[in-house]
């Protein structure tokens, strides 16, 4: 990793230390050193992100922490994370996290029945029709390490899962998949995983789920075929923007789709 990089680090663990602190474009790009669009087109390069979008995800990340870890009302959540509208709160996190505030503080029971209801299903092999490769995203998904579980693949429209993705699916374990009909546009490629053994509170939070994600986006048009994808799963890297869509409510997405093919 470059020097440069290895500054945006530092800029990354000052964010974590001051999050419930006002952290304006210039106190971060003063405390880097550069000019406020030197910092960002840098601090972009290295996580993805622009860094005020980037803090923001944090700040949710966090309140899902609180929902979760606390008795701390949904008001005081949202003034806990610097967002003084309770109605705005609530409809970022709504468009960023796939459910409520509410729903997410309660939903730790029906997270744990969705994927209690996936390892019964045993092997599935979920495919999209479509005989063409115009429009057709396909590739395989592999681990560093040895995983048993669910794993989650969707093209996003930011570079940072969050919100339902534009298409998604469930893969038992590990393997193939293939999404069709993919409009013209440009999509971000991620995934990540849910261990058979992993209690709720780990993939409601899922800080240590293993993932994968490309930070250049996938450019589909109408006249080209798309290069298969080989997306290969790592532990959480410092630095990676989290992963804020509720997980339970994709697979309950999955479960709620009527047609299973076996393996």
């Amino acid at each position: 990793m470059s020097n440069r990089y290895a500054e945006i680090d530092g800029i990354i663990a000052y964010i974590h230390r001051h999050l419930y602190e006002p952290l304006p474009l210039s106190r971060l790009a003063s405390y880097a050193g550069y000019s406020p669009f030197h910092f960002t087109r840098i601090f972009k390069q290295r996580t993805g992100l622009p860094p005020l979008y980037y803090v923001s995800s944090l700040r949710l990340q966090k309140a899902k922490d609180l929902l979760l870890r606390t008795n701390l009302s949904v008001r005081d959540i949202s003034l806990e994370i610097g967002q003084q509208s309770q109605g705005t709160f609530a409809t970022r996190f709504v468009e960023r996290v796939g459910v409520t505030p509410s729903e997410f503080r309660h939903s730790r029971f029906q997270a744990e029945e969705h994927l209690r209801s996936l390892q019964s299903l045993g092997g599935w092999r979920e495919w999209q029709s479509g005989a063409t490769r115009i429009g057709t995203v396909e590739g395989t998904v592999r681990s560093e390490v040895p995983f048993q579980g669910v794993t989650l693949v969707g093209l996003f429209a930011r570079p940072i899962p969050e919100g339902l993705p534009l298409h998604g699916m469930l893969l038992h374990n590990m393997g193939d998949f293939r999404f069709t009909n993919v409009k013209p546009g440009s999509y971000y490629l991620m995934a990540t995983a849910v261990s058979w053994g992993m209690q709720a509170l780990d993939f409601l939070l899922p800080y240590t789920t293993l993932r994968a994600r490309f930070r250049e986006p996938l450019v589909v048009t109408s006249h080209s075929p798309i290069p298969y994808q080989e997306i290969t799963l790592h532990p959480p890297e410092f630095g990676d923007p989290p992963i804020l869509i509720s997980l339970p409510l994709l697979m309950n997405h999955f479960l709620n789709r009527t047609m299973y093919v076996g393996k």
